[in-house]
């Protein structure tokens, strides 16, 4: 095999990998409790699943649909203008877990549905997530534009 046809099967099999890191992270978000948005993450480290999440309420706390998304008494409205006050980010629990594991997630690659909000960007530029591949686009670009300027490689990719 010539080195021309090495490079294409070493990039084919990365494109491949990538899309099975996806599928695993849309496989999770299966598991979200917040049914404002089922989001799943995986963070990678050296090939290798360290970490993942879902969407959803703190361990041992009530889930959106026991507590009203957090709002409790107060009116909730279906248009969702108002936003999910109880559930922590696919990503926000993919790192907690890490770190409550004592398991570092310096130069690990994040594989998201959904691009991550800004204050999931800051964490992830924290936490030291060298790259981010995401299948949709979150609603505001602030988390994305934060994750370039903090050096991270951010990439769309569908599965």
């Amino acid at each position: 095999m010539n080195t021309s046809s090495n490079a294409e099967l070493r990039n084919a099999r990365v494109r491949d990998k990538n899309r099975v890191f996806m599928r695993i992270a849309w496989e999770l978000s299966a598991l979200s409790t917040c049914d404002r948005k089922y989001v799943g993450a995986v963070i990678i480290r050296d090939g290798r699943c360290i970490s993942w999440g879902f969407n959803g309420a703190p361990p041992g706390m009530l889930h959106c649909d026991q507590n009203n998304h957090g709002w409790y008494d107060a009116p909730y409205h279906d248009d969702k203008k108002l936003s999910c006050r109880n559930a922590t980010h696919a990503e926000a629990n993919s790192l907690a877990f890490a770190a409550r594991q004592g398991i570092s997630t310096d130069k690990g690659i994040l594989y998201v549905t959904v691009s991550p909000c800004d204050v999931c960007a800051r964490l992830l530029i924290a936490a030291g997530i060298s790259k981010v591949f995401y299948d949709e686009e979150y609603r505001l670009p602030a988390g994305r534009e934060l994750l370039v300027k903090g050096g991270v490689e951010v990439t769309q990719i569908g599965v």
